[in-house]
């Protein structure tokens, strides 16, 4: 996927094109815990509307807490859980898209020992 140290530089189309799919990773990422928040809110919490999940799985993931403080002990513990998990899926994706362009960057400074 990426280029070995012996090889040139990507050109900046392919760089961008990696870039694109990279993103598109990380957004992938982001969907699915959503999704995951949204459905251990309105499954473990009586009465929540999948809307107002969403908004409460948003909160979390941006770091600014919930709307919606659950009620059951089940529902607690899963935000705990969900709350520790969405913190290492910021940093998996922030590392997923930084990836290529520190690739880019360590590749470029090689060239120039050849």
């Amino acid at each position: 996927m990426y280029e070995s140290r012996g090889e040139e530089l990507a050109s900046r189309h392919q760089f961008a094109w990696r870039m694109f799919w990279h993103v598109m990773l990380a957004m992938l990422f982001i969907v699915i815990s959503l999704v995951v928040g949204v459905l251990g809110l309105v499954w473990l919490e009586e009465g929540v509307s999948w809307y107002d999940a969403a908004l409460n799985a948003g909160l979390i993931a941006g770091g600014i807490g919930p709307m919606i403080i659950p009620e059951s002990f089940a529902g607690k513990v899963f935000f705990a859980f969900y709350g520790a998990y969405v913190s290492l899926v910021f940093a998996a994706t922030l590392g997923v898209v930084l990836a290529p362009l520190a690739h880019r960057v360590l590749h470029a400074f090689h060239l120039d020992d050849d």
